[in-house]
């Protein structure tokens, strides 16, 4: 064996040693470990990755229109159930994380195909709802209570979005399992309200379109602007400066639309409305008449002659006074609103009535299952009987 076939070098000798290379699972589980990547090959892979993972693909088409088709059945039954079973059916909401992740790195390709995924799946689940809305003219009047609470804000709602963004970014970037959990979140509150809008469009029930339609855009743009925001936090950047231009123009519409559609701009030029303190109306009363005021028809007698008497009725007719119209509104803690029934203490349901809907309070009241309930007239001329204890007027505190 010669000197020169020694692997030993000599002693003082540099030796130049080759960096070791992870195998492609090995480094996947690496930089699943760190928020910030240490080098830009493996985030540049990284990206690519949840690129490939955030293309709408055909399941998200199928399974959009199978949620749609489940929503607006529940619209059109009034049923809660539905309502969870065609959110759980719903594809995952990869594409809105494409969306988030094209806006944070400044892809423009991304962004775009992306939001044209998304586009499809919200057009398909908003043209099932509006078949349910036409379906929904043969049996009308309907309740229509959920889809009545889905086509406003709620905070809850607002909550719920929030959290459902962020863990779904996150579940997305530091795992290549499903997040199903987060992404039901998430399509709970942005497909109901949009099938929601859709349904009142076929139906014509008022106040559902388009405050359903502005319920979706305002939840689109809340999710939008969390998901952006985590990305941000997980290290998330542009390669050039102008990628940045996309995420200020996205940024800057998705806070347009929250100040605008939310009431903020209003509330930040003229303040806070006063306050108003819900008290119990009293129930009209009718006042017995007075006796010179009731209607009579008494004979009396007027001498016409010295020598004859001859009876003659003399009829004064005087109008009872008319009762001045009560109203009230819908104040319920708990579910949001209440029932008008056809009978009081049961009955079918005739409509239901959001929180601060204005109705007329009739007098006529009855006490059933230990519970007052009274007579009333919507502004849409429909009556049936409500509980007392959910009827308020606002009077305002000086």
């Amino acid at each position: 064996m010669s000197l020169s076939d020694n692997p030993i070098p000599p002693e003082g000798a540099s030796v130049e040693r080759e960096p070791i290379r992870l195998p492609q699972p090995a480094r996947r589980r690496r930089s699943r470990r760190y928020i910030i990547f240490p080098g830009d090959d493996e985030r540049a892979e990284l990206l690519g990755r949840l690129a490939r993972r955030a293309f709408p693909s055909v399941e998200f088409f199928l399974f959009s229109f199978l949620g749609g088709t489940v929503l607006g059945a529940a619209y059109l039954l009034d049923a809660q159930s539905l309502l969870l079973l065609g959110a759980l059916l719903a594809p995952l909401m990869t594409p809105w994380v494409g969306l988030a992740l094209g806006t944070m790195t400044g892809n423009w390709r991304l962004f775009g195909l992306t939001l044209a995924g998304l586009l499809v799946g919200g057009l398909l689940v908003f043209v099932t709802g509006f078949t349910s809305g036409l379906a929904a003219r043969i049996w009308m009047p309907l309740p229509l209570f959920q889809a009545n609470i889905h086509s406003h804000l709620w905070w809850p709602n607002l909550f719920v979005l929030v959290v459902g963004a962020v863990l779904l970014v996150i579940s997305f970037v530091r795992s290549e399992d499903k997040p199903i959990l987060p992404s039901v979140m998430v399509t709970y509150e942005l497909y109901l309200p949009l099938s929601a809008a859709a349904f009142g469009l076929g139906s014509g029930a008022e106040r559902i379109w388009p405050d359903g339609l502005l319920v979706f855009l305002v939840h689109l743009a809340l999710a939008t602007l969390a998901g952006v925001i985590t990305f941000a936090i997980l290290h998330f950047r542009p390669y050039q400066a102008s990628g940045y231009l996309l995420g200020i123009g996205v940024l800057l519409a998705t806070l347009a639309v929250l100040v605008m559609l939310t009431g903020l701009a209003s509330y930040l030029v003229y303040g806070p409305p006063p306050t108003a303190t819900p008290t119990i109306i009293p129930l009209p009363s009718v006042t017995p008449l007075p006796e010179e005021l009731t209607p009579s028809a008494t004979p009396t007698r007027t001498p016409t002659s010295t020598s004859t008497l001859r009876p003659t009725l003399a009829r004064t007719d005087t109008p009872p006074p008319q009762a001045t119209p009560v109203y009230a509104r819908i104040y319920s803690p708990t579910g949001g609103g209440a029932l008008i029934r056809s009978e009081p203490g049961g009955g079918t349901v005739v409509q239901s009535l959001i929180n601060d809907t204005l109705v007329e309070v009739l007098p006529e009241t009855q006490e059933a299952n230990n519970a007052t309930w009274v007579h009333i007239r919507t502004a849409e001329g429909v009556e049936g009987w409500i509980l007392l204890n959910v009827l308020i007027t606002a009077t305002p505190s000086p």
